[in-house]
Parts: C-alpha cells; structure tokens; sequence
C-alpha cells in the first residue's frame, strides 16, 4: 500500500508539471500536492533519476523530462484510438447495415483510420489512408464544428484556401458549423458521391477537444430523414462510447 501512495504521489506530480507552462520550484509543488517539502524533494528526486523530470538547478525547479516524451511516443505507436475504436465501428456496422468509418483532421484534410463495410452496401471512394477536404465531408465537418472558432479561422483565414463543392468563403464555413452544432451532428449530402450522404459525429478526449468523427454513409434513395436522424444518434453514441475509452 505504501509503494501504491507514492505511485499516486509521482503521478499526481508529473500531471501538475504537465498543467503548467513552465517548470516551478519545488515548494510550489509540494503545495499544490499537498505533502512535506521534505517528501516532495525525496520524490523528485526519484522522477529526476528515471528521466521523468528535470531539475533547473540555476532557477531552483523542475519540470517534465524526456522519459515522459518517450511515453507518449509509445503510446502513439501502439495506436490507441484505432484499438480502441474499431469494436464500436464494427458494431456500428452490424447494427446499422451501413458502410461506417472513422476519420482524424490533419490539417484542411480528414485521414481515415477505420473504414467499415456493410455486406450489399455500395462500394465507396474512402479508405484507410484516403485523405480527402475536411469541409466537404461530415466527418471534417463535425470535428471542425467541436474546435475553438480561433483554430477554424486559422486553418481557413481566406476564401482561396477553400475547396470547390462546400462552403466557397469562411463565413459561409461558419454558418455551416453553427448548422452542425445546432442540429448535433454533421450532415453531407452528395459532395464526395452524388448518390451517397453521411451523417458524422465528434469523438472528444477529457478535454472535449475533437480527436476524431465517427461517420456512416448511405444512399440518398433509401434513407429519409427519420432514418436519417436514427443514423445521426447511432455516430453519436458510438463517439461518446469512443471517447469514454480514451
């Protein structure tokens, strides 16, 4: 029990040290956890001999080493939201009957990462590893609508970084998130295929930043707008269950 404290104790450290834009003293730390200056030393110290955090010995604080960075690398590698995700696109699939898939923002573009097909379904020009405009697809759109208005317009700050086939300005890009947040989801019909729509939402981390869009895809014919809704709630509930996991 008492190695377990002093885990809790080192993780509780290194999560401050993460929350703060620079490194601090350690008296500010030792407050912040609420323990001994003397207990506080004795575990930076450990974390300072693994790699964990740095010691500024000229500013008298500490702040997060590279051991953390490797961390995070690792966790990259593996590929976490690709493990974690693919049951719920795959269950999403089976219980919808449609094509599903998941899509990460990279720059103006959505990179999909998951892509599910439904047997009979038509076959579709997404694939993991496609990259295609972020404002043409619902899944670019219901994770532009869940950033920061600052980071849209950073990423679309004229009418010549548009594409041909969504929203030719950034205002009319604006109006069509406010759509998507009003409405709860992201909505695209005929953009990438004529015949095909989709209907998208944000998966968000702890932080409720957009990671992701989990997206299904049907044909325009077959699917009115009470189906169209029923489809809508099933990404969300997926994305929700996604994002829990995270």
């Amino acid at each position: 029990m008492a190695n377990a404290t002093a885990a809790g104790h080192a993780l509780r450290a290194l999560t401050h040290l993460a929350s703060r834009a620079e490194p601090v003293p350690a008296a500010h730390l030792a407050r912040a956890l609420g323990l001994p200056r003397s207990s506080t030393y004795h575990l930076l110290t450990v974390l300072v001999e693994h790699g964990y955090v740095v010691h500024y010995p000229e500013e008298r604080t500490y702040g997060l080493g590279s051991a953390v960075h490797e961390l995070g690398a690792g966790y990259q590698r593996q590929d976490p939201l690709q493990r974690l995700a693919r049951p719920h696109v795959e269950r999403l699939v089976d219980t919808t009957t449609h094509n599903a898939h998941l899509a990460v923002l990279t720059g103006r573009d959505v990179l999909y990462v998951i892509e599910e097909r439904a047997a009979g379904r038509p076959s579709l020009v997404t694939d993991v590893g496609v990259r295609l405009p972020a404002t043409l697809t619902a899944s670019g759109l219901a994770v532009l609508a869940a950033l920061p208005r600052r980071q849209v317009t950073a990423l679309y700050p004229s009418a010549a970084v548009m594409v041909d086939g969504g929203p030719a300005t950034p205002s009319a890009l604006r109006r069509e998130l406010v759509a998507v947040r009003a409405r709860g989801h992201a909505l695209e019909v005929g953009s990438i295929q004529p015949e095909l729509s989709s209907v998208a939402s944000a998966v968000l981390d702890r932080d409720g930043h957009p990671v992701a869009a989990v997206a299904i895809t049907f044909r325009n014919e077959e699917i009115g707008e009470a189906a169209q809704d029923d489809l809508a709630s099933a990404t969300k509930r997926v994305a929700e269950a996604i994002g829990s996991r995270l």
